[in-house]
């Protein structure tokens, strides 16, 4: 196996989880993998810290498994301790750019607004500038609705009614002015740099990570107007 004890020791998870994944076969086996690691040096010669290397060994295999890396072998019984590196494993093995998807997809693990079903369903199918879009017009549309604002008013130019300082619905009267231009001004700095410009041009969204932070944005910008919606209907 590639792994130095230092790497074992000392490395960051995710790092060594990798590492790890470099390091393995086809088809790897956990058994196999941590009685190879206890002979290394002889049983005579391991190292005192043996056990929590091989406790290390066991939490970066648990980290791989859990972002599909690795999956139970097709060919032996299910509870067989043999393995696979799954499809998602071997494009990262050949693609070192795929990692990228991994920490996004991390990015998105947690709960999401209903509203962005559309945005991550297209994420998970590799459509970034889709995502992205549907993300910020699940935004616009949200507003739109929560304010009782018409049809006609659009992008950027929404956002400035709906949150306006002076006499914006959604506005949150508790807030200073200048936190409500604030506001205002991120709602419509938003749309205008990630909804608008894909409605006119085409916008290429090569990183995954980027349009995971797109979705992100999206979600807590939805998360305002929630809090907006439960003012103005207690």
């Amino acid at each position: 196996m590639g792994l130095s004890y230092d790497d074992v020791r000392n490395l960051p998870l995710p790092d060594l989880s990798l590492n790890l994944l470099r390091s393995l076969g086809n088809e790897p086996n956990f058994n196999n993998l941590i009685q190879g690691f206890k002979q290394r040096g002889g049983y005579d010669q391991s190292p005192p810290d043996l056990e929590a290397m091989l406790a290390r060994l066991s939490d970066a295999w648990a980290w791989l498994e859990s972002h599909a890396l690795i999956g139970h072998s097709s060919k032996n019984p299910q509870g067989s301790s043999w393995s696979r590196v799954t499809s998602t494993g071997r494009a990262l093995l050949e693609d070192p750019n795929a990692l990228s998807k991994v920490w996004a997809d991390d990015r998105l693990s947690g709960g999401l607004h209903p509203a962005l079903s559309s945005a991550r369903s297209n994420f998970a199918l590799g459509d970034y500038e889709t995502a992205s879009f549907a993300a910020m017009k699940a935004v616009e549309v949200e507003v739109r609705r929560v304010a009782g604002l018409p049809n006609e008013l659009l992008g950027v130019a929404l956002m400035r009614k709906a949150f306006g300082p002076k006499d914006g619905v959604l506005r949150d009267p508790g807030a200073e002015g200048g936190e409500q231009q604030a506001t205002a001004d991120l709602f419509a700095g938003a749309i205008g740099a990630y909804k608008n410009p894909a409605s006119h041009r085409t916008v290429r969204f090569d990183d995954a990570v980027e349009a995971a932070e797109v979705i992100q944005l999206a979600d807590l910008l939805l998360r305002i107007v929630q809090r907006a919606d439960a003012r103005l209907h207690p």
